[in-house]
């Protein structure tokens, strides 16, 4: 049988409140007494549940949810699952805090991330934006000492403890072989749309898509990518001016959010034939797209896998716990009109 903190107790010659206090470093016990229930614990072998302890004391966990504010429909979505899981607070011992930052901007997220170092959180979650300061920012509340989650898209060469997103290499490469697939040995030229090249999911949906594009389907040529910062008016002007300069477009690939500016202007018909289209998310927008033909596939990843999984990756930090991989892994689905949910 494992030791108990009763074993502890009766080892060392002390009460349970002594143990306790022992065992959780609160003032109180005289340094003798700490020492020798110390060693009663080594001798004994006594590993501590901290889950169980944890659950016995109810004990509640306060996490931070920093969130991009804008109208991007993917976006949205993980807000309304970040607002789900605050809904589900008292069952789940939760208490989520929502930080709301301008899109796209780092300065906004560097503060964020610095009121929740000078906090008493028990951990954070957030979209991140791959630059610097923003590193810099993590690295402060990793010294903390409060674990992080950086969700839908990651940041590079930092403190954080979990990535909670697809693999977005993976789904660069998996659309460009869509992209070759339909198109076939028809040639022309292919428009990657961005919302920010300065985000890591984008960045490396673009490499991913760019490698197997040059591998596989040499007959095709990639334009360089439109940063339509996920702005519809900027998307439409944007993709309108492209178009008009470059009647062989056979291709659009829309790697971030800025569909609501895409799909007016591919609605109006612009080209003929019509260019092979795939998109990011699977939004109503998108799903009546797939419906009426305007766009031809859909690759999506589920936003409410991903705050789940950040909570529970945040829980086990804060008790000391591994992470189960497998449990975490968030899946890269796609959609065809024929296979709409």
């Amino acid at each position: 049988m494992k030791p108990t903190v009763h074993d502890i107790a009766r080892s060392a010659g002390v009460s349970l409140a002594t143990v306790d206090r022992v065992l959780n470093a609160r003032p109180g016990v005289r340094e003798g007494t700490r020492v020798r229930v110390e060693e009663a614990i080594a001798s004994l072998g006594y590993v501590r549940d901290v889950a169980a302890a944890n659950l016995a004391k109810s004990r509640v966990y306060p996490f931070v949810f920093i969130l991009p504010v804008n109208e991007n429909p993917f976006m949205l979505g993980l807000r309304r699952e970040v607002e789900e899981a605050i809904a589900r607070s008292g069952t789940e011992r939760t208490r989520i805090e929502v930080i709301d930052v301008p899109a796209l901007e780092s300065a906004a997220l560097v503060a964020a991330l610095d009121k929740v170092a000078a906090g008493d959180a028990a951990g954070v979650a957030f979209v991140a934006v791959d630059a610097p300061d923003v590193r810099e920012a993590a690295g402060r509340v990793a010294a903390a000492g409060i674990p992080m989650v950086t969700l839908v898209s990651d940041l590079s060469q930092s403190p954080r403890d979990h990535y909670a997103g697809i693999d977005n290499i993976a789904a660069g490469r998996t659309a460009a072989t869509l992209m070759g697939r339909f198109l076939g040995s028809r040639q022309g030229k292919i428009v990657p749309l961005a919302g920010s090249l300065m985000v890591r999911d984008h960045r490396e949906r673009l490499d991913g898509f760019a490698e197997v594009m040059r591998q596989n389907f040499p007959h095709l040529a990639l334009l360089p990518a439109v940063e339509g910062r996920d702005d519809p008016e900027l998307v439409e002007t944007l993709i309108g001016d492209v178009l008009r300069q470059h009647p062989d477009i056979c291709g659009i690939y829309s790697l971030g959010a800025g569909n609501r500016g895409l799909l007016p202007v591919l609605e109006a018909k612009p080209l003929s034939p019509a260019p092979v289209v795939i998109l990011h998310e699977l939004t109503g927008l998108s799903s009546a797209a797939l419906v009426d033909g305007t766009i031809d596939a859909v690759l999506n990843q589920d936003a409410g896998h991903e705050v789940r999984s950040a909570i529970r990756v945040l829980k086990a930090k804060a008790d000391g716990l591994p992470v189960i991989a497998a449990q975490e892994r968030i899946r890269i689905d796609i959609f065809l009109k024929d296979n709409l949910p």
